[in-house]
């Protein structure tokens, strides 16, 4: 198997799992999740199969956005633990054979952060130019986007202590940091080396398009404070970035950041946060110290959920078809659901209004317009069927599964909570916690539960390396609801059928796909199977899927 490789590019055929500490486990009944609470469940990620586990935001923070509002990235919040707890965790994972990446979010702080609260008190304060400010809001951001259109109207809010308006691509109490200026830049450095050095092996990259933030320089801004003495410095331009030199300071940060990784550890990743269609994608991978390790998909992702709501394989496989080609030691980053609305932004609208119709159709469920505050078994009405498929789909395609916590169980969602903290509940490890849906220890009793299931797949997907890595082609068995394609590296292949139909199937694999009398396993049932000459059917129930592997 090459190990060198192998081994290190270990993220390649790795199964991620992203958590939410302060709702994972609640240690010592206070009614949050804690890092105690985290490490004593720590064999139950182990047993399913998990190689890395994602923390999303454990900093100190006010709560105005969930904790992705940072008011210290050198601390742990008082309820969730500390440092000393934190690695503890860390080890203990890393002995168990799980690898530790943290939410980085540098695209802004919160306006509580001591940074922020100087910089708004005092035009001399070193920290004024650490976020972005003007007399009046820049006319450019007339159209910006709005991120949170519940919430915002506008980029740019008046602060009354300092007199000037600041921007933020986020809620008004994120002020964007100015990360064209070299001390920021410093201080990203600063704060992953921190994180390094405890243990972590990278970091998911909050927000990753909108990392470039540059302090306008015209006239009325120049009582701003004192201009920065570099040369590269955005405080020496004259004019706002545009659409275009934005992303390149956006990508510049990036190998910024990329590069210091690179030269502190040699197996550290950075997993992106890029939600770009797929001709813009591509840049977010490549440049100076090749930027990104994975992508997450999200081209893929909305193209599944459309294809489960027509019927029809057909949006899965121009997704597929239309991936930007990858360089050796790359991966997309695979999910069936996260921790925010189920975006369907690259979708058109006749496309959105498919996908709401068939999953979501009121409008209390519906966000922003473009997305559902809805976890999957919702969804698809506890459909167990549905839901594996799912999973199936889109763990047999190229790419690097990563679990939101609680989809082995079937976690649900609670629409009593606002917005897309819907989706954000506690886990239920047993009967009477809070967390709503199923109970984990009453599906560890159950062979026949959604967590068992998750296992074997886990099993058979660790197994067969050429599902992560391998490279996909496309088969056409003649049934459009059923997509099928294997999956080849060095010398393996999987044949994975899956078919998005509500009633039974039979397609006909064409001759050639596999060589005649090889000698197959149903990896997902470890049942033989032995192909015959030329072109041979398989039969799929409804909502079937198969994954063939040569022995």
């Amino acid at each position: 198997m090459m190990l060198t490789t192998t081994a290190d590019e270990w993220w390649a055929t790795a199964v991620g799992y992203c958590l939410d500490i302060k709702r994972f486990t609640d240690s010592d009944g206070d009614g949050r999740g804690d890092l105690a609470g985290l490490g004593a469940h720590l064999d139950h990620l182990v047993d399913l199969g998990v190689d890395f586990l994602w923390f999303q935001p454990f900093y100190p923070s006010p709560e105005g956005d969930d904790g992705y509002d940072i008011s210290d990235y050198y601390g742990v919040d008082d309820g969730m633990g500390t440092l000393g707890e934190f690695v503890e965790v860390v080890r203990a994972a890393r002995e168990r054979g799980m690898r530790v990446i943290v939410d980085l979010v540098v695209n802004h702080t919160s306006d509580e952060h001591p940074w922020f609260q100087s910089a708004r008190s005092d035009p001399d304060s070193p920290y004024r130019h650490w976020y972005v400010w003007r007399e009046e809001p820049d006319p450019e951001d007339a159209d910006a986007d709005i991120i949170f259109p519940d919430a915002e109207d506008s980029v740019w809010s008046r602060d009354e202590v300092a007199g000037l308006y600041y921007r933020h691509r986020f809620y008004r109490h994120q002020p964007d940091l100015n990360t064209s200026e070299p001390e920021v830049r410093d201080e990203i450095r600063r704060i992953m080396g921190f994180w390094l050095q405890l243990g972590v092996a990278g970091f998911r990259v909050d927000a990753a398009p909108f990392l470039a933030e540059t302090a306008t320089r015209d006239g009325d801004a120049d009582d701003t404070g004192p201009a920065s003495t570099s040369g590269s410095s955005s405080g020496e331009r004259d004019e706002q970035l545009d659409d275009d030199t934005a992303l390149d300071e956006s990508l510049a940060m990036l190998d910024v950041m990329r590069t210091f990784l690179s030269r502190r550890s040699a197996e550290a990743v950075m997993l992106g946060e890029v939600n770009k269609p797929r001709d813009e994608i591509a840049p977010f991978f490549g440049g100076a110290g090749q930027r990104m390790t994975m992508c997450f998909d999200f081209t893929l992702n909305q193209a599944l959920y459309l294809a489960m709501a027509r019927g029809d394989s057909g949006p899965v496989r121009e997704a597929v078809e239309s991936r930007p080609e990858l360089t050796e030691g790359k991966s997309w980053g695979l999910f069936v659901r996260n921790h925010d609305e189920l975006t369907l932004d690259q979708l058109s609208d006749d496309e959105r209004q498919e996908v709401f119709d068939a999953f979501g159709p009121e409008e209390e469920v519906q966000l922003f317009g473009r997305g559902l505050r809805l976890r999957l078994p919702t969804m698809v009405d506890g459909d167990r069927d549905r839901m594996e498929l799912a999973y199936c789909l889109t763990w047999s395609l190229p790419g690097t599964p990563v679990l939101y916590y609680g989809e082995e169980v079937g976690q649900l969602e609670d629409l009593s909570i606002p917005g897309r903290l819907s989706v954000r509940t506690p886990m239920a490890w047993a009967a009477g916690d809070a967390g709503p849906g199923p109970v984990v220890a009453e599906q560890e009793r159950d062979p026949d539960s959604l967590l068992h299931f998750f296992r074997r797949m886990l099993r058979a997907y660790r197994g067969r390396p050429e599902l992560g890595r391998g490279a996909v082609r496309l088969v056409d068995v003649g049934e459009p609801s059923v997509l099928a394609h294997t999956m080849t590296w060095r010398g393996r292949t999987v044949l994975a059928l899956h078919s998005l139909r509500d009633a039974p199937v039979t397609v006909t694999v064409p001759d050639g796909v596999v060589e005649p009398g090889t000698e197959l396993v149903e990896l997902l049932t470890s049942s033989p199977v032995t192909v015959p000459d030329g072109a041979f059917e398989v039969e799929l129930p409804r909502f079937g899927r198969v994954w063939l592997g040569d022995t």
